[in-house]
C-alpha cells in the first residue's frame, strides 16, 4: 500500500492476476492512468479499442482496458464510484496555457508526471497515449461537447483492476487547479497491490 501525495507521480509493475486498488482518500481527485504490457511497452492502452470493445465511453465494473493490439491489459473488478473518463486526456503546460492563460505555463501538469515517471522505464513523449482519468467527471452533451465539472467521487471510494497480463502502470495524481476535476485542491490517493493467490 502506498499513499501518493497530491500532484505526485507513481508507477509499478503489476503481475498477471494481481489486483491494483486506487482509493480516493479525500474525494474529488482525478487520477490520470496509463498502462503498458510490462514485457513490450509498444503494446499499450488504447482508448479507441477500449471504447469500441465495451460500446461505452465511460469505465466501470466489468470494463476491460484493451491494448492497441486489441488484447486485454486489465479488467475493472470493482468500482464504488460509478463511472470514469476515457476522453478528457492529461493536462499539460500547453493545454493549460491554451485554456487558462499564459500565467499557468509554470504550473506542474500530468504530462510532466508521466514523462518523469516513464523515463524510469525508458519511455518518452512518443510513448504517451490517450489516458484514463479515474474519478474525473467529463459529461458529453448531445451536441458532442465535453465538460470538466465537479467530480462524482467521495472520500474512500475505490476502483480495483485485475491485471490480465504483466503490466506497467503509470499514474499522475492530477495537479490541475484551474478546473473542478480536483475540486481546485489536489489531494492524496492510495494505491494497493494485492498479489494473485494460487
Amino acid at each position: 500500500m502506498t499513499v501518493v501525495p497530491a500532484r505526485a507521480a507513481w508507477s509499478a509493475v503489476i503481475h498477471k492476476g494481481a489486483r491494483l486498488t486506487i482509493t480516493d482518500l479525500h474525494g474529488n481527485q482525478a487520477v490520470d492512468f496509463l498502462v503498458y504490457d510490462a514485457h513490450d511497452t509498444t503494446v499499450r492502452y488504447s482508448a479507441p479499442d477500449t471504447v469500441h470493445a465495451q460500446g461505452n465511453i465511460f469505465l466501470t465494473t466489468g470494463s476491460v482496458l484493451m491494448s492497441n493490439e486489441h488484447t486485454p491489459l486489465m479488467t475493472v473488478t470493482e468500482d464504488t464510484c460509478g463511472r470514469h473518463d476515457t476522453l478528457g486526456g492529461a493536462c499539460s503546460k500547453e493545454s493549460n496555457t491554451l485554456r487558462y492563460g499564459h500565467h499557468t505555463w509554470s504550473q506542474h501538469a500530468c504530462v510532466d508526471n508521466f514523462l518523469a515517471e516513464g523515463a524510469r522505464y525508458g519511455l518518452g513523449k512518443g510513448d504517451l497515449v490517450s489516458n484514463i482519468n479515474w474519478y474525473m467527471n467529463v459529461p458529453v452533451e448531445k451536441d458532442g461537447t465535453l465538460g470538466i465539472v465537479d467530480g462524482i467521487s467521495a472520500p474512500g471510494l475505490r476502483v480495483a483492476l485485475r491485471a490480465e497480463t504483466d503490466v506497467l502502470v503509470l499514474v499522475s495524481n492530477c495537479p490541475q487547479i484551474n478546473n473542478p476535476c480536483n475540486g481546485f485542491e489536489p489531494t492524496a490517493v492510495e494505491m494497493t497491490i494485492s498479489e494473485a493467490t494460487a
